[in-house]
């Protein structure tokens, strides 16, 4: 699936979060943390009509998670049909893409360069190598890095300094080169910065 290559500093100025968490975002928005734009620095960020806010929050979304419109419809169709509240259904199957749990696990420094070692076969499930990002993972679940991905040096200096507690219905083993899926995530495991009612209030126009 094709993903965002366009200017991230730019996005995470105009969407007022660091979407894709990396320092040049953080120190974009210490030190102009208004929109980008002739008029950015006078604009209020939460000026505009509600439909703007809804379609912020979808933006958030799909950078964070790396998905684009087609896909993401497609998911919260999914999560529509689903019990419970479609926002929370949303994030959670969100949270079980094999990219996110590979960077919720602490190899990868952000969710894009878990995408990529996704995609480049670094990342096994019950011992298989899964090479779609979007493959989503099941309770009970082992994942795993390759041992490829062991021998790499950015993947050891990301276990060894990345500060990241790993999320509650994960369970990290083997110094730190796997996880277990004990359960599906619910909504107070995901702190992502996102409004998910008002993506529901956006689709259900």
């Amino acid at each position: 699936m094709a993903r965002y290559t366009g200017p991230k500093v730019r996005v995470s100025r105009r969407l007022g979060t660091n979407i894709f968490e990396n320092e040049k975002g953080r120190k974009a928005l210490e030190r102009r943390p208004f929109p980008p734009g002739a008029h950015g620095r006078t604009r209020r960020r939460n000026a505009g009509s509600e439909y703007l806010a809804q379609l912020q929050e979808k933006q958030k979304a799909k950078y964070i998670y790396g998905v684009l419109e087609r896909q993401f419809r497609r998911t919260y169709d999914e999560a529509n049909r689903l019990q419970g509240p479609t926002g929370e259904n949303l994030l959670r199957l969100l949270e079980q893409r094999l990219d996110n749990v590979s960077y919720r696990a602490g190899w990868a420094s952000t969710r894009p360069q878990a995408r990529q070692f996704v995609s480049h076969g670094l990342i096994l499930v019950n011992g298989k190598r899964v090479n779609i990002p979007s493959y989503r993972v099941r309770k009970g679940d082992i994942v795993s890095l390759s041992a490829k991905a062991q021998a790499m040096i950015v993947v050891q200096h990301n276990i060894d300094t990345l500060d990241r507690r790993v999320v509650g219905w994960l369970e990290t083993g083997d110094g730190g080169k796997q996880v277990t899926v004990r359960d599906l995530p619910q909504r107070e495991h995901i702190d992502v910065p996102v409004r998910e009612s008002l993506i529901v209030e956006l689709y259900s126009k």
